[in-house]
């Protein structure tokens, strides 16, 4: 399986990444801000979507709206 970011670049577990774009996050009054940094992400079995984030606040992101740093 092969996960590449928005740019075409091959992501890998431990991998940082940005986000490209402002996302809202669904069943939260939050949003994700245009530059955030990710740190350790982990691959999920789709290879669109991984994990970012540590404890209760993992989430899932498309690939389509991350860069790698």
């Amino acid at each position: 399986m092969s996960v590449k970011d928005s740019n075409g670049t091959e992501l890998k577990n431990g991998d940082s990444v940005t986000v490209i774009k402002d996302l809202k996050v669904k069943g939260a009054s939050m949003t994700i801000k245009r530059g955030t940094l990710y740190k350790d992400i982990r691959l999920t079995e789709d290879e669109e979507e991984v994990e970012c984030g540590k404890g209760r606040n993992t989430i899932v992101l498309k690939t389509c709206f991350l860069k790698k740093a």
